[in-house]
């Protein structure tokens, strides 16, 4: 078998950028990683489908199966990268360097470093020994619009039993984390000349406005909802950004607020947009045809494995860890649509994801391994 040992499999897969961003200067096709992940794994002896996701031409998602019908096990990622930071990386980010016990480069956690992982446990199993399938799943604009895992829900020709997303836990198994909106609201006025505010329609007044019944969501919203799971234990909404304006001796025409909310599990996205729809509609009906309230992105609902899943249970005795919550995101609550219980479980540490001279501890091969090896011989075996 030619197949790469660890340490170049992932310097294959970290040399390809698969960069993913809304900015279209970043934004990069991830086609040649999937092609690469394909051929490593048919050697294996997978069955490989490669598509381009429906609402995003040119990004690509893989299914690689070995066996056939519904059940077994799902090994899944994402094959993007974020953007990165341009003179803060101490080396080449598609270089991986190995130095202090680490492996350097963008994606070595975050995340195609998590496939490297999964292929060297294939290539010290004995394949023919398994009775149910293995499939492993490899998805396109995780870091932006997670297009690749809504397809795949979308799609539902996949039905495992179990599924698991390698993002960096730390190895600790994640089974539940808040959900992420991003909102716009637009105030449209009339402008005007300042000398005279009265006979135009001030859009920052307006908005000054919303922004006060929007501080009485922020209270609602703690009141109303609890989580224990959670260190921040009710959805939020944070302001996070504002414009408006152009002149101070013009009437404001145009304002515009960017809002994050975060539902927990139990509260649906909407639920929320509703909760904010309701919150300004006598300020809809004072200033007819003024608001605009619309999504930046879908909403991406919040996840929670269910509590009696055999899943966690063995997650946490192969990895010594007890499970936990997450504030971040994941493709987890789309996975999940498939009908399977999903966790999320990988190496490394999410404090490096994002950052300048991302890494991998290699502390985390042994055990990552080995726990990888232990869920395919326990979901894949009969």
């Amino acid at each position: 078998m030619s197949l790469p040992d660890f340490i170049n499999l992932y310097k294959d897969l970290i040399a390809i950028p698969s960069i993913s961003s809304t900015d279209s200067s970043w934004d990069q096709s991830n086609l040649q990683v999937i092609n690469q992940l394909a051929s490593w794994l048919e050697e294996l002896g997978f069955d490989c489908e490669i598509k381009e996701v429906s609402s995003a031409p040119g990004k690509y998602n893989l299914v690689a199966a070995l066996g056939q019908g519904d059940g077994g096990l799902l090994l899944a990622g994402h094959t993007d990268t974020v953007p990165y930071d341009e003179g803060k990386w101490l080396s080449d980010p598609f270089k991986v360097i190995e130095k202090d016990n680490r492996l350097y480069g963008l994606g070595t956690i975050d995340m195609k470093g998590f496939f490297a992982f999964v292929i060297e446990v294939l290539k010290t199993l004995d394949l023919t020994k398994l009775d149910k399938p293995l499939r492993i799943l490899a998805t396109a604009d995780e870091e932006t619009t997670m297009s690749g895992a809504q397809d795949i829900a979308a799609q539902k020709t996949i039905k495992p039993d179990y599924a698991v997303i390698g993002e960096p836990t730390g190895m600790v198994p994640v089974i539940m984390h808040k959900g992420h909106m991003s909102e716009a609201i637009r105030i449209t006025g009339r402008s005007g000349h300042s000398s005279d505010p009265d006979k135009g329609i001030n859009a920052i007044e307006i908005m000054h406005l919303v922004i006060g019944e929007l501080k009485k969501v922020q209270q609602q919203f703690k009141d109303k909802y609890s989580n224990k799971h959670f260190e921040v234990p009710y959805p939020t909404l944070n302001f996070g950004a504002i414009s408006g304006g152009d002149s101070p001796n013009r009437i404001c025409g145009c304002c515009d607020l960017h809002i994050d909310m975060r539902p927990i599990p139990g509260v649906s996205t909407n639920e929320l947009f509703i909760t904010l729809k309701d919150a300004l509609t006598e300020i809809e009906k004072r200033y007819p045809n003024c608001l605009e309230i619309y999504h930046l992105h879908e909403p991406i609902p919040s996840y929670q494995c269910p509590m009696h899943s055999d899943l966690i249970e063995q997650a946490q005795i192969y990895t010594g860890n007890q499970a936990q919550s997450a504030n971040y995101c994941t493709e987890a609550p789309f996975i999940q649509q498939l009908g399977c219980d999903t966790i999320v479980l990988g190496p490394g540490h999410i404090a490096q994801a994002h950052q300048p001279n991302e890494y991998l501890d290699l502390s985390f091969v042994k055990p990552t391994k080995e726990v990888i090896e232990k869920l395919i011989t326990h979901y894949c075996t009969i």
